[in-house]
């Protein structure tokens, strides 16, 4: 079992910059995903998932939308949080978070 060391609060502070550009770059990336996926899952010449708020499509439409985005969303942070924690480590030899 690992040991755990705290992490000291300038590293926590240096991490800051770096955690921000990461979500910057995963909600772009997030969002470019889920045009691609939803125009490959839905047919016609839907390039957009649809707002809540238009009439036009069904309950059910909204809901896998949203569900679609919420689960790449969360997954493509969750890759860029890690990625961006252990790069900071390679950098500093200290974690970022804890």
């Amino acid at each position: 079992m690992p040991t755990e060391t705290k992490t000291s609060t300038s590293a926590k502070i240096l991490y800051r910059p770096v955690g921000m550009v990461g979500s910057l770059a995963a909600a772009a990336l997030s969002g470019a995903l889920v045009k691609a996926i939803y125009k490959r899952a839905t047919p016609g010449d839907r390039a957009d998932p649809p707002d809540p708020l238009e009439s036009e499509y069904s309950m059910r439409e909204i809901l896998v939308a949203a569900a679609v985005q919420g689960l790449v969303f969360a997954t493509v942070k969750a890759l860029a949080d890690r990625g961006g924690a252990r790069l900071f480590q390679r950098w500093t030899g200290e974690w970022p978070g804890d």
